[in-house]
């Protein structure tokens, strides 16, 4: 499977840092009393929003990366979970998007789920 970059930050800004375990389960309403609840899968793809740092041309690189060698962002590639420091298969949800912190540096937000 395609690694992160080398050449691209392998830690994430804990400032906007966000991650959500699977939701595994479905709720049915009941004509009265509590919703019904039940377990759908055994694991699902946890949510992930990491911001990187990035100098302009890192940018270019993960620009080249999401589209290039993910094919739009379509393919899993290895990297660690920011919280747990596990090595992870990760998609991306979203495209990259960038904002600008100073000359030549930019916080990308990478909006991911970690597969099961």
């Amino acid at each position: 499977m395609t690694a992160w970059p080398s050449s691209l930050p392998d830690h994430v800004l804990q400032q906007g840092h966000t991650e959500a375990l699977a939701n595994v389960t479905s709720r049915s309403q009941m004509d009265s009393g509590p919703a019904k609840v039940r377990r759908r899968f055994t694991a699902g793809p946890k949510t992930v929003n990491a911001i990187v740092r990035l100098t302009t041309a890192q940018t270019q690189t993960l620009d080249t990366f999401h589209e290039t060698t993910l094919v739009g962002g379509s393919l899993a590639f290895d990297w660690v979970l920011p919280r747990t420091q596990v090595a992870t298969s990760f998609r991306f949800t979203a495209p990259p998007e960038y904002r600008p912190v100073g000359p030549g540096i930019w916080d990308a937000t990478l909006k991911l789920e970690a597969m099961p």
